[in-house]
């Protein structure tokens, strides 16, 4: 079906994303994968290309697009060439809607030009070594100082998407304790700086897949904290975190259909080259069953992800809605890539293979952002039940 998600203008955006991911990303991505980690030279090309400016407002330095089709637009080709870059989407999906929406006039003008341009990386901290998607027990703290002046940060974080190359990190911890009756109060988010005395980075730490986009693990010790670094109201971090969800569950949701989609075209490839008892492997029955299969889950989703994104730039996308959509699609993108891995048979084992790497970058997307089974109790309750 034709999709009319996207205009003209998108589609030009679209094929400025492919030939720089064909330049500058594709020719060197096998070596990065084995460096575990992306130049930091890359954010510098991205800022430059205007990617981290499309949502930015104009006065700081950005596009100032409401909308996040954009973003959408790059998720895609990026799945669509087999690459990473590296924490570029966490810190534009991620870090972003909290600095433009609870960050004072001050930390935007202080901020967002060095985010644009690449020059500041910014990642957010919120997992621990015992809390994941329990955020209320969150034990990371900052105390304020008796002339009011800055915060003294203790703690650990892990799992922190772009941990080694941030600049600025967004860190969710415990300002004041929380009352029996309220585990969720209490919680703020200081944006701190890694050249702070006290801010350890720790393991670098070594995952199944997406590994070319660094993860790590954080230690604060007596950090310095300037009050003014404060993103927000002191002890409305919980709230904060609930208010972007939804935007975090459309970027796995997008993320899923656009591997998904990827995962056909690579085994689509695949299969009409490599030949089997004298025969394309295209040929057979079984290898056009299983991709008309996979094309019909995939169409289905990539319906879901347009409503979806017409329902978020409207400011229509609610909670379930949201999570409906990242269960579907991270779903779908299980199944469909480990039926297109099985059409490479054993050379779809091989990490020379896109849909290797793709087997692997996609486990997490039932984890992340909310795993399958949260997303199946907020549709639950939003049911009534």
């Amino acid at each position: 079906m034709r999709r009319s998600v996207f205009t003209e203008e998108h589609e030009a955006f679209r094929q400025t994303i492919r030939d720089f991911l064909a330049k500058e990303v594709v020719p060197d991505f096998d070596e990065w994968l084995q460096d575990g980690i992306v130049p930091k030279e890359l954010y510098r090309k991205l800022g430059d290309l205007g990617y981290f400016g499309i949502e930015v407002p104009e006065e700081y330095g950005g596009a100032g697009v409401t909308s996040y089709k954009y973003q959408a637009v790059v998720q895609e080709e990026v799945a669509r060439a087999g690459v990473m870059l590296g924490s570029a989407g966490a810190h534009t999906a991620l870090s972003l809607p909290y600095l433009l929406k609870f960050g004072s006039q001050e930390q935007k003008r202080r901020w967002m030009p060095g985010f644009v341009s690449g020059e500041i990386m910014t990642a957010i901290a919120m997992t621990e070594p015992g809390t994941g998607s329990d955020l209320a027990g969150i034990r990371t703290s900052a105390q304020l100082s008796d002339d009011g002046t800055h915060y003294l940060l203790n703690g650990a974080k892990t799992f922190i998407t772009g941990g080694i190359q941030a600049d600025l990190v967004l860190v969710v911890c415990r300002t004041s304790p929380a009352p029996e009756d309220n585990r969720r109060l209490g919680l703020s988010i200081l944006c701190v700086d890694t050249t702070s005395e006290g801010y350890t980075v720790g393991r670098k730490l070594e995952k199944i897949g997406l590994r070319a986009q660094d993860t790590a693990e954080l230690a604060f010790t007596d950090v310095k904290v300037p009050v003014e670094n404060l993103l927000g109201e002191e002890g409305a971090a919980f709230a904060y975190l609930t208010h972007n969800l939804v935007q975090e569950r459309l970027v796995a949701g997008v993320g899923g259909y656009a591997t998904a989609k990827a995962a056909i075209r690579f085994a689509t490839r695949y299969v009409k080259e490599r030949t089997v008892f004298g025969k394309p492997v295209a040929a057979f029955q079984n290898t056009k069953f299983v991709l008309a299969e996979c094309a019909t889950e995939v169409e289905a989703v990539e319906c879901m992800v347009d409503r979806a994104l017409e329902a978020f730039d409207a400011g229509e996308l609610t909670s379930a809605d949201a999570a409906k959509l990242k269960l579907f699609s991270t779903e779908v993108a299980g199944r469909v890539i480990d039926k297109c891995l099985q059409l490479h048979g054993g050379y779809g084992y091989m990490l020379e293979y896109p849909i290797a790497r793709l087997y692997t970058d996609t486990r997490v997307s039932r984890i992340y952002g909310g795993s399958s089974e949260i997303m199946k109790t907020i549709i639950a309750k939003d049911l009534g039940l």
